[in-house]
């Protein structure tokens, strides 16, 4: 075994070489992160669904290949490029089991503690990097957490290092899941790698009811939906009046008092009376006057 190991680590030395040496790169994912991550390597016969591991900022880790070999100048990258150790092992898949079961027993000692010392946080998940040198904590809370007496208690316990990691209230929707209000797995938890900001103004241009209960997502922010649809909405009211505008029709003045651009109807309104019209026949109606 410790002839393996030193085999291990020269082949990891050997590999970490400059980002301008590597060859390739390929895309890999890991199980509890949110993110695919680049990594370089000069083994041009990893394939795409393959475990591999490889040296990453929290250690050796193994993860999944989900992208094809790329060659190194087809990607930009700003930050240097960590090695793809080598292909997973039996051996490396059968530690990578046994350490999630480990990392479910040091939950339940990670969460006692937050208990008995009343920290305001909400436990997420626990991780042992490949080696089990070091255990990650993922947690959410809504306040900044002083846990220097937590980290204490954990070594004491778990005898190796620790990591707490916040993080925000989207990151842990997209880590555990659900469905969202169209039925369909959360768009966070299958194909989206990252969040754009979302404003309120985007439900004002769909003309939404501004009743933030019923436009949050199972995270408690404003759903990203009203982002994919922001742009096609603002298409669509181009030349169009705005609610509350007053406009004129048959020589009469009215007010816009509803519209919508999906179904292209408007509805004016004054004091004698109220009109339900189709978009065309307003706008050819306006440009004939």
């Amino acid at each position: 075994m410790e002839n393996e190991n030193k085999k291990i680590l020269k082949t990891a030395n050997e590999q970490a070489m400059p980002q301008n040496t590597f060859k390739y790169v390929v895309g890999v994912g890991f199980q509890n992160a949110l993110h695919m991550y680049y990594f370089g390597t000069n083994d041009d016969t990893l394939k795409k669904g393959e475990n591999v591991v490889v040296e990453t900022t929290r250690g050796q880790e193994m993860g999944f290949i989900n992208t094809d070999l790329k060659q190194v100048n087809e990607i930009s990258l700003e930050l240097e490029l960590k090695p793809v150790i080598r292909k997973a092992t039996e051996e490396d898949k059968k530690k990578y089991a046994d350490n999630e079961q480990l990392a479910k027993k040091a939950a339940v000692i990670c969460q006692e503690s937050i208990q008995q010392l009343n920290l305001p946080m909400n436990l997420i998940s626990s991780e042992y990097i490949l080696d089990t040198t070091k255990v990650i904590f993922t947690y959410v809370s809504d306040d900044r957490v002083d846990f220097r007496e937590l980290l204490k208690v954990l070594a004491q316990k778990l005898h190796c290092r620790i990591e707490l990691r916040q993080i925000g209230a989207r990151d842990r929707s997209k880590s555990i899941g659900g469905l969202g209000p169209c039925g369909l797995p959360l768009c966070c938890h299958t194909f989206l790698s990252d969040f754009e900001g979302i404003s309120i103004n985007m439900a004002k241009n769909q003309l939404l009811a501004l009743n933030i209960q019923k436009l949050s997502g199972q995270c408690g922010k404003l759903v990203c939906c009203l982002k994919y649809e922001d742009d096609y909405y603002t298409k669509l009211k181009e030349g169009l009046p705005k609610l509350g505008q007053r406009v004129m029709y048959n020589d009469q003045e009215y007010k816009v008092t509803s519209l919508n651009v999906l179904s292209r109807t408007i509805k004016l309104d004054n004091k004698e009376e109220s009109l339900f019209l189709s978009l065309d026949d307003f706008l050819n109606q306006n440009k004939k006057a």
